[in-house]
């Protein structure tokens, strides 16, 4: 199993970075980093499709969860559960979080998972820390690690 986030935008020293960081060295197998951007000035519509095949391009043939506010909000278990689903049938997995304006069709039609940190809007580099410490979790979950309590 291989676990990849894909984003649109460029990481930058911070707090927020540093928090990512923090949770993504503890994952196992280690968590991938591509970063995506359009830099031409497209009205939302087109730059959101752009953002798209852009994400599905970096992508490549995982299975994907889409980070959406319209998606499932799974609790830490049942997220534990699926990951665990994913790494014993050796899926490689990726996680996409799309630009300002959320995501283009084309990821919500090609996701494997539309997947919800809740219905509060989240920062784009605050979004990745929250997936990176919800990952670990998961693998604690699994392992019987005492991280996770109930």
């Amino acid at each position: 199993m291989r676990l990849s986030l894909v984003a649109v935008g460029r990481a930058k020293p911070g707090p927020e970075l540093d928090l990512f960081r923090l949770y993504a060295k503890r994952l196992a197998p280690p968590l991938t980093v591509r970063e995506v951007e359009e830099k031409r000035p497209l009205p939302a519509a087109d730059r959101m499709a752009r953002e798209a095949e852009l994400l599905l391009a970096a992508a490549g043939p995982a299975t994907l969860v889409a980070l959406d506010e319209r998606g499932a909000a799974l609790a830490s278990p049942a997220f534990a559960e699926r990951i665990g689903r994913w790494r014993d049938g050796g899926v490689d997995v990726a996680f996409l979080v799309g630009g300002a304006d959320g995501h283009g069709a084309a990821v919500r039609e090609r996701a494997d998972l539309l997947l919800s940190l809740g219905p509060m809007t989240w920062p784009h580099m605050l979004v990745r820390a929250l997936l990176a410490e919800q990952v670990w979790r998961a693998q604690a979950i699994l392992s019987g690690h005492p991280y996770h309590r109930m």
